[in-house]
């Protein structure tokens, strides 16, 4: 949920807000005096159990986990001032985040670091994958499918954030922040097109496209790694023993190796050798290259919504034909109507292709990303009730209510269909599901007209039984690094109570 628009001003990271390439080594110039910031970034595995373990995200229990195709990351990025504020952000090959996980990284964190890193300026959120293990969220409806929650899931994604967080920690270096943005265009569709025509026209005129095709890329660029010969020299390697055998480990070993790096480097054709152009030097600085800091580059969640990387568009599975448009189905069945990527029918190829694309513009943006942060470091933090707002709409206020799903949530999507005879676009609901809803929870009449026209199927936001079957009171969290705008900065808060920042 977006709370907060933007004054062409600076760049705020929400849970799931951006995404995000790092960077400690690229051809930057920069020194110590000119940096802006502090950068650490972490990455460690969070793999979690790879065989009979329901995956999380598409609900449905014959997605058991039956072998690995990458493993997973938590990949950890800290951005310090050199003497105030600091904010983490952590983003996780995983379908989300989960409440209870983070609580138990921030006790591990208080318990090694005190209060520098608290629930106030530790942001966490997941990639939104479906092809990783669940029973790692403390909620009914989101570990039902798992059977209930999985100890080795939970376990390896709070030891991998708190130790990717614990590397960036240790590695904090000056540097500086550059961003940068364009569209990219062949990686992602509204999988429910006849869904999002159904919002008022003026409102659909404000977008150019029916999702969000965006990509806001921020780049780190650490002061010594820059192009210039001797940011690549320690300062402890001046002091150089003459042996050729000191300077270089297991050169008998690696003799090869060695000759070919040194027959890389072309000869001064006479001019006088310095300490930047010596052949010795250069061949010591190509052997240090190996103890440069690591890449960590992270693709992170934008905005949620019906965004699909089925490129081609949704197909019936019996005759080939496109899937009834308004409803996802194929004579009346939704089981039947499936998303095709670009590598049909190689789901693999599929995946390859897609992130084959956003790789490339990631590279793009990468290259040309000149437009330096600027400025404090900040955040906003605050827990919400979602299931009792006041919501202006026009010259009315309207309230929410508590969470609950429609028939059409059962009906799943053109990436994943539902079972049953649930449809797609349902606001009717029929009677034996009716029935089988108010065994678990009947939706009581003030419920019911608040959801209106969506029909409940289940009423989630009101069942507790065995405990707590979705979130009410939700963390919502702004981090702000620098800012861009060369004059004065606007900013509009949306939720009541936040100050806007200064």
């Amino acid at each position: 949920m977006d709370i907060f628009s933007r004054g062409y001003c600076g760049i705020w990271l929400q849970m799931a807000s951006i995404w995000f390439v790092a960077v400690l080594m690229q051809n930057f110039r920069g020194s110590l005096s000119t940096s802006n910031y502090l950068i650490g970034l972490g990455s460690y595995d969070i793999t979690g159990p790879a065989a009979d373990v329901n995956m999380m995200g598409y609900a449905n229990t014959e997605q058991i986990a039956s072998g690995v195709h990458f493993r997973l990351r938590a990949r950890a990025f800290i951005v310090a001032e050199p003497r105030g504020s600091r904010v983490v952000y952590v983003n996780l090959d995983a379908c989300m985040a989960s409440q209870i996980v983070t609580i138990k990284v921030l006790e591990r964190l208080k318990a090694r670091y005190g209060g520098l890193y608290t629930e106030q300026n530790v942001a966490i959120s997941g990639i939104h994958t479906h092809a990783g293990p669940g029973g790692y969220l403390q909620y009914v409806v989101y570990i039902v499918t798992s059977l209930g929650f999985v100890r080795q899931s939970f376990d390896v994604i709070v030891d991998g954030i708190e130790k990717s967080i614990i590397q960036a920690h240790e590695n904090l270096r000056p540097g500086s922040i550059f961003v940068n943005k364009g569209e990219l265009l062949d990686a992602g569709v509204n999988r429910s097109p006849s869904a999002y025509l159904n919002n008022p026209a003026e409102e659909r005129n404000k977008y150019k496209y029916d999702v969000d095709k965006e990509m806001t890329l921020i780049k780190f660029v650490d002061d010594e790694w820059g192009p210039i010969a001797n940011t690549l020299i320690n300062l402890e390697l001046l002091k150089i023993p003459r042996r050729v055998s000191s300077i270089v480990p297991n050169i008998n070993e690696n003799r090869k190796e060695w000759m070919k790096v040194a027959a890389s480097f072309k000869s001064s054709q006479g001019e006088p050798a310095t300490r930047f152009s010596s052949a010795a030097k250069r061949v010591r600085n190509s052997l240090r290259l190996a103890n440069r800091p690591q890449f960590v580059s992270a693709f992170c969640q934008t905005n949620c919504g019906d965004v699909s990387p089925n490129v081609l568009g949704a197909f019936c599975i019996d005759t080939g034909l496109p899937c009834d448009f308004n409803h996802s189905t194929c004579n009346g069945k939704n089981e039947l109507c499936y998303g095709r990527g670009p590598g049909y029918p190689d789901e693999f190829e599929s995946t390859r292709i897609i992130g084959e694309r956003q790789f490339k513009k990631a590279i793009e943006l990468f290259s040309k990303a000149t437009e330096q942060l600027k400025g404090k470091v900040g955040y906003r933090h605050a827990y919400v009730n979602f299931s009792n707002l006041d919501v202006a709409r026009g010259n009315d206020v309207v309230k929410t209510c508590p969470a609950a799903m429609g028939f059409a949530f059962a009906a799943g999507t053109t990436d994943g269909p539902g079972a049953f005879d649930f449809k797609q676009g349902d606001d009717k609901g029929n009677a034996f599901w009716r029935l089988v809803r108010n065994f678990l929870k009947t939706p009581n009449q003030e419920q019911v007209n608040c959801q209106h026209p969506k029909p409940i199927l289940l009423d989630t936001g009101e069942m507790e039984r065995p405990y707590a079957w979705a979130p009410a009171i939700l963390p919502v969290q702004i981090l702000r690094i620098g800012t861009t705008c060369h004059s004065q900065c606007t900013w509009r808060v949306h939720y009541h109570g936040w100050p806007a920042p200064s």
